[in-house]
């Protein structure tokens, strides 16, 4: 039996775009978004990845009797557009749940940053989006996965005391220093949860480098293994999107992962596992101690992808002053809009870095400038406040109108 692991984990999510909303537009019309490029980008990459990925990572589970193991975290807002434009990508994921060789990922719901912000709206996207894996995939998730791998030592305990003893989160190096990425850790502040770090080079060697690299399978594995000669795990996590989207068909791709398995399991050094069989085969070999937030994004591994300007800071905290109103009026289909207002992907529009990672951000961008996505996103809070007063005042109204009717009825 191999000694050693390979966790592969894959991030399935698609944000829920906006349409043109001009000044104009403000206070006469309240549909948001986008609904023929949602449903045009989602079909082209459900053709391009989901579809024919899944039918793949199916073929090998099969092919090698279990032995190959995967993971997915996949967003409710992916899920919505499924559920609406490509139902069959739900019932290939439900043939990999079937398997019992799959693991599926808790996350927050809309792919937010509301554990940087809101406790509470953090645990009622997790609750949410925990209720809708088991209802699709008949599992109940017990790994963590917050957007974007974001993690610090606050977060690690809003997660722990929602039950979940596993977070994957990311082997940033300013926090790793000498350490290694290929072993489990635990939190410092909550030594209970179990931390699982993401080898991003080795990741990115697949997610960003494969088309420049051409690596075989075979070359990859002894990658893996000089990389992992001290350590239990190498931790492989990347957008499912890397396959046939962001990294072509035309660059082998497909090919290089219908190897791999093969190629891991004749070599012997690494068997594979999922995240919830990681932390049982190994145990933590130390703690880590994150104060300020890290990502999987850019070079600095931080939070500054979709918080890191003035436009950026001023839409987040604009949304967000909305929650206790929103509590208080808790009319559903604002509870939907202001779940979709806060998806990650519209602050990392506003993203203003143009040097070591600006291609990366402007290939993720249907803007032509972060001016031009942050005027839309707050055209459209104007008109969601618009409406959250609305409904208040109505309130307000019936309220008002109730009391004077009980005040009569006691004459």
């Amino acid at each position: 039996m191999a000694s050693k692991s390979i966790c592969l984990y894959f991030q399935v999510h698609q944000p829920t775009r906006l349409r043109l909303y001009r000044f104009f537009d403000i206070g006469k019309d309240s549909h948001y978004y986008d609904d023929f490029a949602n449903r045009t980008i989602l079909r082209r990459v459900a053709q391009k990845c989901y579809l024919p990925m899944n039918k793949l990572m199916l073929e090998l589970i099969n092919q090698y009797k279990g032995k190959f193991k995967i993971a997915f975290s996949i967003s409710g807002s992916a899920l919505e557009q499924f559920q609406r434009f490509a139902p069959e990508v739900i019932d290939s994921f439900r043939a990999l749940a079937a398997t019992g060789k799959v693991e599926f990922l808790s996350e927050t719901y809309y792919h937010s940053l509301a554990s940087l912000t809101s406790e509470s709206e953090f645990r009622h996207q997790v609750q949410k989006h925990a209720a809708l894996i088991e209802e699709l995939f008949g599992v109940k998730p017990v790994t963590f996965r917050n957007t974007e791998l974001i993690y610090s030592n606050g977060i690690g305990e809003m997660v722990y005391d929602m039950g979940y003893k596993t977070m994957l989160t990311e082997g940033a190096r300013h926090i790793m220093g000498w350490q290694s990425p290929n072993y489990v850790y635990s939190g410092e502040t909550q030594p209970k949860l179990k931390l699982l770090l993401r080898n991003y080079t080795l990741s990115d060697d697949i997610a960003f480098r494969f088309a420049q690299n051409k690596v075989t399978a075979t070359q990859y594995v002894e990658w893996m293994k000089d990389n992992a000669k001290e350590g239990d795990i190498v931790n492989l996590f990347m957008d499912y999107e890397t396959f046939g989207e962001h990294q072509s068909a035309e660059s082998g791709i497909f090919e290089f992962m219908r190897e791999l398995p093969g190629a891991v399991l004749k070599d012997g050094t690494f068997g594979f596992a999922t995240p919830a069989e990681v932390v049982k085969k190994y145990k933590p070999v130390s703690d880590i101690s994150v104060e300020d937030p890290i990502s999987w994004a850019d070079e600095e591994r931080d939070v500054t992808a979709w918080l890191g300007n003035e436009l950026q800071d001023e839409a987040f905290k604009k949304v967000y002053a909305m929650t206790e109103k929103l509590s208080i009026v808790n009319d559903p289909d604002l509870w939907a809009d202001f779940g979709h207002l806060q998806e990650s992907d519209h602050f990392y529009y506003m993203c203003t870095k143009f040097f070591s990672d600006g291609e990366v951000h402007k290939y993720f961008n249907p803007y032509d400038t972060p001016y031009e996505a942050f005027i839309n996103y707050m055209n459209v809070i104007s008109d969601f406040q618009i409406r959250l007063d609305e409904k208040r005042a109505a309130l307000d109204v019936k309220e008002t109108a109730q009391k004077e009717l009980g005040r009569r009825k006691k004459k």
